[in-house]
């Protein structure tokens, strides 16, 4: 009986070792989107409200059927870019197709098509399993590391969205804070500790309906294709985008929200088909009032957006009705 107990003891502690190593987390972009692109700076953020993990435990209803049939189109994927010398990294795939057919899924309580990293977190969960010379988490990540990591997730990654930064993932895989400096250039970076007294904040808006990546950077690199609006995001965007980065890194508020100000007039200047219509009016009405300033969280047209008040209080009464969720305070 000592045996047997000693066994399942064992294969318990087993299981609840390969849940904690495979567990990602959401991310938030809180400055960068599209202008990353273009060279800007962005500063990317773990967001612990929602995770996933790769699961095989029998489960057998329609979530578990149409994750395990996302995961094996991602699979094809991967054995595309296998035949075509592309793949990254090398992947045990043999593995990858047995667990699929055991009815491998992706448990998640990331929302799909909010801006939160859903696909990320999966890309990062499948290298993470099924990578046989990843790149090891570490305490102290070099930047060259950061790096490549990133150049593998952002191949891995076009497969959900066409094309991909692979920002999502890297920061779904570390869990760390990312900063951004160039399209070369990342590094781990301290965020300013929270003050959970302060009235400044930063939140969440539920635009209450899902946005379709891949179409929303598509209509952003065709608007690239005119040269009046490829200057704004060089020039504008990326001034008012970078400045906020260096303010908020430095809890310098003042000009934080300076910059925010006309990084939100911006973006609903330019940006009109990525800002879900219901919210149109609470974007200006925030600029106008100076209660809050709004900005896209990831590519837009729906999903979660962000926010940034220095009046909490004020900003709720503004937004009463909403489904805010403060993420961070200050």
């Amino acid at each position: 009986m000592g045996c047997i107990f000693a066994t399942l003891l064992a294969q318990a502690l087993k299981k609840l070792k390969m849940l904690k190593q495979s567990l990602f987390y959401s991310k938030i972009l809180l400055f960068g989107e599209y202008g990353i692109i273009e060279d800007s700076m962005g500063l990317s953020i773990p967001y612990n409200q929602f995770k996933g993990a790769l699961k095989l435990d029998g489960r057998n209803d329609k979530y578990v059927e149409d994750s395990n049939t996302d995961i094996k189109s991602f699979y094809l994927y991967l054995i595309s870019l296998q035949k075509n010398n592309e793949l990254p990294c090398d992947f045990d795939l043999e593995l990858l197709k047995a667990d699929l057919d055991q009815g491998l899924y992706f448990d998640s309580s990331i929302p799909q098509g909010f801006g939160v990293g859903s696909s990320g977190a999966l890309v990062a969960s499948v290298y993470d399993k099924y990578c046989t010379d990843k790149i090891l988490i570490s305490k102290k990540q070099t930047g060259d590391e950061i790096f490549n990591l990133k150049q593998i997730f952002s191949k891995l990654e076009a497969f959900f969205h066409g094309k991909s930064s692979g920002l999502d993932p890297l920061i779904c895989y570390l869990n760390i804070p990312i900063l951004i400096k160039s399209k070369t250039v990342l590094n781990a970076v301290g965020l300013p500790a929270p003050n959970a007294m302060g009235n400044g904040a930063i939140f969440l808006l539920d635009s209450g309906s899902p946005g379709q990546t891949q179409n929303m950077v598509s209509i952003f690199l065709e608007k690239c294709k005119n040269e009046g609006f490829r200057n704004i995001i060089k020039h504008q965007f990326k001034k008012y985008n970078d400045e906020c980065i260096e303010a908020f890194l430095k809890k310098d508020f003042k000009p934080l929200f300076h910059s925010l100000k006309h990084l939100s007039q911006l973006v609903y200047d330019n940006f009109s088909p990525m800002i879900p219509e219901n919210f149109k009016k609470l974007w200006q009405e925030g600029i106008d009032s100076n209660s809050y300033y709004l900005k896209l969280c990831g590519s837009g047209g729906g999903g979660f957006i962000l926010g940034f008040t220095e009046n909490l209080e004020q900003a709720e009464a503004k937004l009463k009705g909403q489904n805010l969720q403060v993420i961070y305070k200050f």
